[in-house]
């Protein structure tokens, strides 16, 4: 009898989507697994946070309202959220943040300018900033060329319309005032009474300081101390001498 050949067995072969499957897979758990190893190492931790600029802002004020810490998240910081979080502050007007790996972060600051001075109820000289927000002197001094702003409440809203029409003016032009007084009227709700270092006295608005004050310096630089009125119209009247009397006439003749 002729034999008979059995048909051979084919051996499953395991397909290749399959093994590609499972590389994936493998692959995937590995990386993740390394994310998890990275992310609890102190590589992916705050080690350093640095200030830049701050003059009138403490470390410790920064510290809190940017919300970072040492230790904290690395990755987690976003320059958007600490950059809008330090503007909420009245003493910071930009910052900047810049992240270095691994764990520096620094941020640079603009503050504010001061354009004046006040004694606070304590007798404390503060600086008062352009933002109408009000500082302790530190250590950095006071510019000699600064207003001191007397009898304003820290409420009155012409308070920080002042600052700000102060900062918009160049320091030059406001370097002989030496003080600046509330004066309000009727008509003019925001009229301020400034004396100058040339001992001038000089009656104006808030509103209108901006645009009169080239004309207050060429008084000023032209002419004997006396009251300046720039309100609607500019005058000048200077102050009187005073007149000898009967004994300093006699004086003077002997």
């Amino acid at each position: 009898m002729p034999k008979t050949r059995l048909p051979l067995l084919k051996e499953d072969k395991p397909s290749k989507k399959m093994s590609r499957k499972v590389t994936m897979i493998l692959l995937l758990l590995f990386i993740a697994l390394l994310a998890v190893i990275f992310f609890r190492s102190s590589l992916s931790r705050i080690t350093e946070i640095h200030f830049q600029g701050n003059k009138y802002t403490t470390r410790e004020e920064l510290i809190s309202q940017s919300g970072l810490s040492v230790g904290g998240q690395f990755f987690a910081v976003s320059k958007t959220s600490v950059k809008n979080s330090l503007k909420e502050l009245k003493t910071i007007q930009e910052a900047s943040v810049s992240k270095s790996f691994p764990g520096t972060v620094t941020i640079t600051i603009k503050e504010y300018p001061a354009v004046a001075y006040e004694l606070d109820p304590s007798g404390e000289l503060e600086a008062i900033l352009s933002s109408g927000a009000a500082v302790g002197v530190n250590e950095s001094g006071i510019a000699v060329e600064k207003p001191i702003l007397t009898g304003w409440d820290a409420k009155d809203p012409y308070k920080a319309k002042l600052c700000q029409v102060l900062a918009s003016i160049p320091n030059e032009l406001t370097g002989d005032i030496s003080e600046i007084v509330p004066s309000p009227t009727l008509s003019f709700p925001d009229r301020i009474k400034l004396y100058t270092r040339s001992h001038f006295e000089v009656i104006t608005a808030i509103s209108l300081l901006k645009d009169k004050v080239e004309y207050l310096n060429q008084v000023i630089e032209t002419e004997e101390p006396g009251l300046i009125k720039m309100l609607e119209a500019d005058s000048y009247v200077p102050f009187q001498a005073p007149q000898e009397t009967n004994e300093d006439k006699a004086d003077t003749q002997e």
